[in-house]
């Protein structure tokens, strides 16, 4: 059965092996991130972690890595937990095809047991704050769901957004918010903006796992996450109507806070360790004022690392990547096998395609970069031939040693739009991208000398299966 709420699946993890309850009084800072920094070492494997005897704070719960390996990752799409990376992403893919699934409104979600309005306002009474990295320019709450709604049509389901965004807490009721121009909550509030209003949000914390997943999905800007939540639950997505707002948030919650982001006001928000590995430097950004807070008695606190790879938001936002990439290459080249975008949020994006003539892997290519999340993360593109895992990174070195030619495998566009957190853009939000040709040329095409190439033999197949019993049989 899918899950509801973060601490069913706590439950699951914890009945399969891979939650670590860390009993023993530890320190806020370092000893928490520390810990989750360490964790997505231990292999695919690795277990989420879970804290509830922190110092300096009374009844504090926080738990981390959830989402931070292939297994978790998997139990979370209700899948075994030996179930590698490809063959989740191929599952993510097959799953989005019963895309939309109608999510189902429920009464009594389990955060309205708790309210603070007004005088009482208080976020850091509700939650545990505690810094990542020790640049960071403030405490974070950054594995939100934040749910917001397109202004100029508020009815309209395919126009709400459910995102991710790293949110600084800034006071009691005040927090700083960083959407980029191609988020959709960014558009949201232009359009807000033009109108002279404030954009109204809800910030769900601490949600069932495939919420998490959806929230951080690149989708079209009028796809409703929901609706994917069901297709990969298998089952419709649980939400409830937010008290103040009005707006959908997820059922299992374990807080939700409500107000609006404050219509052209902006403040300094960062520094932060992002995703890529580097710290982001302060930026004037949007401001949300807190106007209702409702929780759950005794809140688990999700948290998130981010950091060099691979931490736990490089398994977050992996096969969900993977998954809508592959759906709008294959709609428009019909000859594309797979797509890798595992590494750091697709930055670096590797497409397996067969070609129907020469200089077909360079279109395949170009088009990636000009899909919702090549617009602002794919910043290169490494075509290899179909018969080539883009999973497996030796055989993809191989490609790229024996098949591009630097003399007319690179195209090089200057000046195109990156998310701004990309340390290597100058300025924040340009620049360069790059497609690498990996691929076998074919006719026209007629470079190169590739008409002997090894190719496994017939019986390899087999021999690998028999060998995986046989060394399964092996005595411990």
């Amino acid at each position: 059965m899918p899950y509801d709420d973060l601490r069913s699946f706590l439950d699951t993890l914890d009945k399969e092996g891979q939650l670590l309850r860390i009993t023993d009084e530890v320190m806020p800072e370092p000893d928490i991130a520390a810990a989750a920094n360490a964790a997505p070492r231990l292999g695919d494997a690795a277990p989420a972690l879970y804290f509830d005897n922190v110092a300096g704070f009374t009844d504090a719960k926080i738990a981390m890595n959830v989402h931070g390996s292939w297994a978790n990752h998997a139990l979370a799409l209700g899948l075994p937990k030996e179930t590698g990376a490809r063959e989740q992403v191929e599952e993510f893919i097959r799953r989005w095809a019963d895309f939309p699934v109608r999510p189902e409104v429920r009464e009594n979600p389990p955060w309205a047991e708790n309210t603070m309005e007004g005088d009482d306002l208080d976020v850091f009474s509700v939650l545990p704050l505690i810094r990542l990295n020790d640049g960071d320019g403030g405490f974070y709450i950054d594995k939100a769901a934040v749910v917001s709604r397109d202004p100029d049509d508020p009815l309209d389901s395919g126009g709400q957004n459910l995102g991710v965004y790293r949110i600084e807490v800034k006071g009691k009721a005040r927090l700083a918010l960083q959407s980029v121009p191609m988020h959709d909550l960014a558009q949201h509030l232009w359009k807000a903006e033009e109108k002279g209003e404030d954009l109204p949000v809800a910030i769900a914390i601490g949600n069932d796992p495939v919420i998490s997943i959806v929230a951080a999905t690149p989708m079209k800007y009028d796809e409703n996450e929901y609706e994917l939540a069901g297709a990969l639950r298998g089952a419709p997505a649980p939400i409830a109507e937010a008290p103040l707002t009005g707006l959908p948030v997820p059922w299992g919650s374990e807080v939700v806070i409500e107000g609006v982001i404050v219509g052209r006001e902006r403040e300094i928000e960062g520094p932060f360790g992002e995703f890529t590995g580097h710290y982001s430097g302060g930026r004037s950004l949007a401001v949300i004022r807190i106007d209702r807070i409702s929780h759950r008695t005794d809140p688990v606190f999700e948290h998130l690392y981010l950091g060099m790879p691979w931490t736990e938001i490089d398994h977050l936002m992996a096969a969900n990547t993977c998954a809508p990439l592959y759906q709008q290459l294959k709609a428009d080249f019909p000859e594309v096998q797979a797509v890798n975008a595992t590494y750091t949020h697709g930055l670096v994006v590797i497409v397996s395609t067969k070609k129907r003539y020469g200089g077909f892997a360079k279109a395949v290519g170009m088009r990636v970069l000009t899909t919702p999340h090549g617009l602002g993360y794919a910043t290169t593109v490494i075509v290899v031939d179909e018969d080539v895992n883009p999973f497996d990174l030796p055989q993809v070195m191989w490609a790229l040693s024996t098949k591009m030619n630097p003399a007319g495998d690179l195209i090089h566009i200057p000046n195109l739009s990156v998310v701004g957190l990309d340390p290597a853009a100058q300025p924040p939000g340009i620049v360069d991208k790059l497609i690498i040709d990996a691929t076998t040329p074919v006719s026209p095409d007629a470079r190169g000398h590739y008409s002997t190439q090894v190719h496994d033999l017939p019986e390899t197949g087999a021999w690998l299966a028999r060998l995986h019993e046989l060394a399964a049989r092996r005595p411990a």
